[in-house]
């Protein structure tokens, strides 16, 4: 089936997601929405994020894909199960894979989830973690910062890692052996977390095992693309295209990446 693949996200955190995709599937056409004029999710409520990302939904809906990623902890908390029951298409969020990964690296059962103040307040990770399994402990911790770090494109100096050090200071009297980076922003700022947390730590990103479930499903169901080429993504965001379109090409090492500007009302 030739028909695009749609990722949304508040903002550029779901392009760790996108670029996942991209490489296990590059036959595949995606195309991808960064709500970043209203980015971060995080604080926000339930109704404000299930109404963004619906709008989100609705939008690539019209440009006829063939399955929604939603590459949002956030918003795949909130709006996974309604737009999983109403839309056309399958729709496959972040948090179960993620939940997946730690439970398959952990060796302690303890395990931290770091995420945006939305997410660990929707105790989702922990519902997540526990249907795979009961006897596993969960250190959820909130990190407001980061998400603003990631989408000023400030992740990689030395104020970033001051910033990620000092968030992750709580953990210093925790006991676990693996991190779930629980919102697809994180895995830009991935080297201060690994060395905030330690070299005996796994720190791991949903965006791997996310990727996986959508080409089992595309294989399961058959609805691969069957054009043997690679295909061009095109990028929209509600934001600034300058900013976008510097981390799509630093990130994804795609040289004049087609950003585009999309708005909602």
């Amino acid at each position: 089936m030739k028909a695009p693949i749609g990722v949304i996200d508040s903002g550029v955190g779901g392009l760790t997601v996108a670029k996942e995709i991209m490489q296990l599937l590059p036959n595949e056409k995606i195309i991808y929405i960064g709500d970043t004029a209203r980015c971060p999710y995080g604080p926000r409520t339930s109704e404000e994020v299930r109404k963004f990302t619906w709008q989100l939904a609705n939008a690539l809906a019209k440009m006829n894909i063939k399955m929604l990623v939603i590459a949002c902890n956030t918003a795949t908390a909130v709006a996974l199960n309604s737009l999983s029951n109403k839309m056309p298409f399958p729709v496959i969020g972040v948090i179960f894979p993620g939940a997946r990964a730690a439970i398959k690296a952990t060796k302690s059962n303890e395990i931290v989830v770091l995420g945006t103040s939305g997410t660990i307040k929707s105790g989702a990770y922990e519902k997540a973690i526990a249907s795979l399994n009961t006897s596993s402990k969960v250190i959820p911790l909130a990190c407001p910062t980061f998400v603003p770090l990631v989408e000023s494109n400030e992740y990689e100096g030395e104020f970033a890692r001051n910033m990620v050090m000092e968030t992750l200071t709580p953990l210093k009297k925790e006991q676990f052996d693996t991190v779930i980076l629980g919102c697809t922003h994180y895995p830009l700022l991935q080297k201060h977390i690994e060395e905030a947390v330690g070299n005996h730590v796994n720190v791991l990103s949903s965006a791997e095992e996310t990727a996986h479930d959508v080409k089992d499903y595309l294989n399961y169901h058959e609805l691969n693309n069957p054009i043997q080429q690679k295909e061009t993504p095109i990028f929209y965001t509600t934001g600034s295209v300058p900013i976008f379109k510097t981390i799509v090409e630093k990130w994804l090492e795609i040289p004049s990446a087609d950003v585009r500007t999309i708005s909602f009302k």
